[in-house]
């Protein structure tokens, strides 16, 4: 069976169509982190959700995270080791101390009401 592109997946379409802003996007980033690094509380099905929209909207440059961030995520998700693990660790931390908390809270409401309300 192939895998499905990000973009088959219909969190990633809706992404699309919304367009991300460059905060929505680093929003998404820490989500990410927080999912590898096993402290996300979401569902399996939301998880996957995010990361679909990841996978569409990460290339996008936005003033938090540089391509080393994103290094390490493609890292974690194809070839996990310890040595990534604790580096997507360090990241997430570092994510979830730079992002506001409102600004967080404000995206979960945005993700809430458009993709899973």
């Amino acid at each position: 069976m192939k895998p499905r592109a990000a973009a088959d997946y219909p969190a990633a379409q809706w992404a699309l169509e919304v367009g991300f802003n460059v905060e929505q996007v680093d929003c998404t980033t820490t989500v990410v982190l927080k999912i590898l690094d096993n402290k996300c509380k979401m569902l399996p099905g939301e998880m996957a959700a995010i990361l679909a929209i990841y996978d569409v909207v990460f290339n996008m440059p936005t003033p938090l995270f540089g391509s080393e961030v994103h290094e390490a995520i493609h890292l974690m998700r194809t070839q996990p080791t310890d040595e990534t693990r604790d580096r997507i660790h360090l990241l997430r931390i570092q994510a979830e101390a730079a992002i506001p908390k409102p600004t967080m809270k404000s995206y979960k409401a945005f993700l809430r009401d458009g993709l899973f309300g």
